[in-house]
């Protein structure tokens, strides 16, 4: 096989950033308030009003966000909280920080999320919460995650990371579960450079995050700065704001583009034996924001991958089973397996997906992997 590198190399995500971004954050610069002023709010209103959700509270980043979903919804040591070994290690990070439990649940092997029938048997008395994330943009079960929690008492915290402009059964994510939490990462649906966002319909939970977002610091009756609790500098600038303010505008454009993506991607893979490409959810509309195959044949994983690289395309692996990593093995996981997050984390390889990839550049990727094969 050929390994003749092109001259544009396609990563695997990247941001879409246009004129009216630029004069937005510009215009900011220019204004007396870079920070804790009025473009975060009008960000978190929006944001709010785009996911129908009550309130929305915007951070620094997604794993921030996170860490302040985990502390409003009262999560602490000994409790433990059900989740997917599918996702980037913050899901989890965050909950050891505060002294949970993650307890993980094996994943579905159509669209790699969280397998909602295996969670009830690892329900004990100690459990606390559910984490479903949505893998790649595409919505979980929540009707059955939700039924189960009602069923337990327990709490719903969506890791939506990837999932911002998702439907669930006609629904916005952003408003489905308890509280649900967003990542502006540059390879996510909008950016505001790093950035995240708590969304929730409880007025409880929105005066928690906003009170932890800024050190736990209130003003008293006589106006003097208090601090009643222990929180954190998790706060967002009004220049990012100003950047999400302008890209949420075009939110249903880009996940418009990232399916037409996503449809190009199975319809030139489809007759390729080799590989498998991840269902579409019945009732579901994915936000898009990853494409990942699996081979069928698990030890042509690692080679394919390098000859896309080889080839200029900037493939990627989301993700590597959590309890994989050492620090997991290390510390309580050592002999965890689960029978489809290791078929998973042995086959997955991500190909390129963003708004703004052409149509030439889906069929290059397509072609060399077909290329790959006809060679293999």
């Amino acid at each position: 096989m050929t390994k003749n590198r092109t001259k544009a190399f396609i990563p695997y995500g990247r941001q879409a950033i246009d004129d009216d971004d630029i004069k937005a954050v510009v215009k900011v610069l220019r204004s007396d308030w870079l920070t804790q002023g009025p473009a975060v709010r009008e960000f978190e209103d929006s944001l709010a009003k785009y996911c129908n959700a009550k309130y929305a509270v915007a951070v620094s980043n997604g794993t921030a966000a996170l860490h302040l979903a985990y502390l409003a919804a009262g999560l602490g040591v000994g409790d433990e909280v059900i989740t997917t070994p599918n996702t980037f290690v913050a899901t989890t990070n965050m909950l050891l920080a505060i002294g949970a439990k993650p307890v993980f649940c094996d994943i579905r092997l159509d669209n790699h999320n969280i397998d909602e029938t295996k969670i009830e048997k690892l329900i004990t008395p100690k459990t606390k919460a559910i984490i479903p994330v949505h893998f790649g943009g595409h919505p979980c079960d929540m009707d059955k995650i939700l039924s189960i929690a009602k069923k337990h008492g327990l709490f719903v915290i969506e890791d939506a990371c990837h999932a911002l402009g998702a439907k669930y059964k006609n629904k916005k994510i952003g408003g489905i579960g308890d509280m649900t939490v967003f990542s502006f990462h540059p390879v996510k649906s909008i950016t505001t450079g790093e950035g995240g966002a708590i969304l929730t319909n409880n007025p409880v939970f929105y005066k928690k995050l906003a009170h932890l977002r800024t050190h736990g610091i209130t003003k008293d009756s006589n106006g003097f700065n208090v601090m009643t609790a222990l929180g954190y500098n998790y706060r967002i600038t009004d220049i990012q704001t100003a950047l999400g303010i302008s890209q949420l505008k075009k939110l249903d454009k880009f996940v418009k583009a990232r399916r037409q993506v996503f449809n190009i991607y199975k319809k030139e893979l489809a007759n390729v034996k080799e590989v498998i490409t991840p269902s579409i959810t019945k009732n579901s509309i994915s936000s898009n924001h990853l494409f990942v195959i699996r081979t069928k044949d698990p030890a042509k994983r690692g080679v394919l991958a390098e000859f896309l690289k080889q080839n200029g395309i900037g493939v990627n692996f989301h993700y590597p089973t959590v309890y994989s990593h050492p620090y997991y093995r290390e510390n309580g996981y050592r002999d965890l397996t689960l029978k489809n997050a290791d078929i998973y984390h042995n086959s997955c390889i991500t190909l390129p997906l963003y708004a703004t990839l052409k149509t030439n550049q889906i069929k290059y990727v397509c072609n060399k992997i077909k290329e790959f094969y006809k060679h293999a």
